[in-house]
């Protein structure tokens, strides 16, 4: 059974994380480079990223579409499935291809690369919320 209270509830946190991160990114990249700004920012990004694949995993928990092998086999079910698009999917997997980064790599972070994604791809996540609201539906 969908436990649609807590899928919202992520979805309310991820949104509450979009809104911290649009506040805090900075207009250009050298303002970017503060460390207490780039940190900050690279956290909130985790935690975004980790939001989605926390309702990711309760969809596919919920919808019963089978335990996935691997983390990223949640976003192929549920585009299997026709809760998420392929695009979204798709988008979904180079998320969580930043999330390894941030979190595994640290040291070698592309700061330049992480700067294009908060710039200019934080719509993505509206993306994911959207088609997330449309299959659960929202009061």
């Amino acid at each position: 059974m969908l436990d649609r209270e807590r899928i919202l509830v992520r979805v309310d946190s991820l949104e509450g994380y979009l809104r911290d991160l649009r506040q805090l990114v900075p207009e250009s990249f050298e303002e970017y480079l503060d460390v207490r700004t780039r940190r900050a920012c690279e956290r909130l990004l985790q935690l975004a990223i980790e939001s989605v694949t926390d309702v990711c995993a309760l969809l596919v928990a919920g919808l019963r579409l089978g335990l996935p092998n691997h983390e990223s086999d949640v976003f192929t079910a549920l585009g299997d499935a026709n809760v998420l698009s392929s695009p979204v999917v798709e988008i979904l997997r180079q998320m969580r291809g930043m999330r390894n980064i941030l979190i595994h790599d640290y040291l070698d972070v592309d700061n330049q690369l992480v700067y294009q994604v908060l710039s200019s791809q934080l719509n993505d996540f509206d993306a994911f919320v959207g088609e997330v609201v449309q299959s659960v539906g929202r009061p």
